[in-house]
């Protein structure tokens, strides 16, 4: 699937909520799905900056495809980067540079977040597109 049929998905399943309430249950539920880290790389240089929450992120290349797995201590923030991680992992590093991310606004994922939440959302998007720039610059 492309990045964009996956955010597709994403809006799809959300419009299905009445509220916000729904909304971060599924968040929620969502993280429960997360492929999460191995212990060995919750580390320091993993941990995402910019996050109120801890957040790990690993990125591994497998067939000329990045794959994400991650981790965090708090349950909302887990839903998020369980969303972002259904988006990006398994793509190509310039699917990953070149992909916008509209799809957070479409859902109102954004507007319903704290502002350090909020950050925090831009920030995990920020280092999920460096790991893609970094594996992109290595294929070259």
């Amino acid at each position: 699937m492309t990045i964009e049929e996956i955010q597709s998905e994403i809006i799809d399943e959300f419009s299905m909520f009445d509220d916000w309430e729904e909304r971060y249950q599924y968040m929620i539920d969502l993280g429960k799905t997360l492929p999460l880290i191995e212990d060995q790389y919750k580390t320091e240089d993993n941990i995402i900056k910019g996050c109120q929450s801890k957040v790990w992120v690993h990125a591994d290349m497998q067939n000329n495809n990045v794959v994400f797995t991650a981790d965090s201590d708090a349950i909302i923030t887990k839903g998020i980067i369980a969303i972002l991680i259904r988006v990006f992992s398994n793509q190509s590093p310039k699917a990953i540079i070149e992909a916008n991310t509209d799809f957070i606004d479409q859902i109102g994922l954004k507007e319903h977040l704290s502002p350090t939440r909020a950050n925090g959302l831009v920030s995990m998007i920020k280092q999920l597109k460096m790991y893609a720039i970094a594996y992109q610059t290595q294929l070259q």
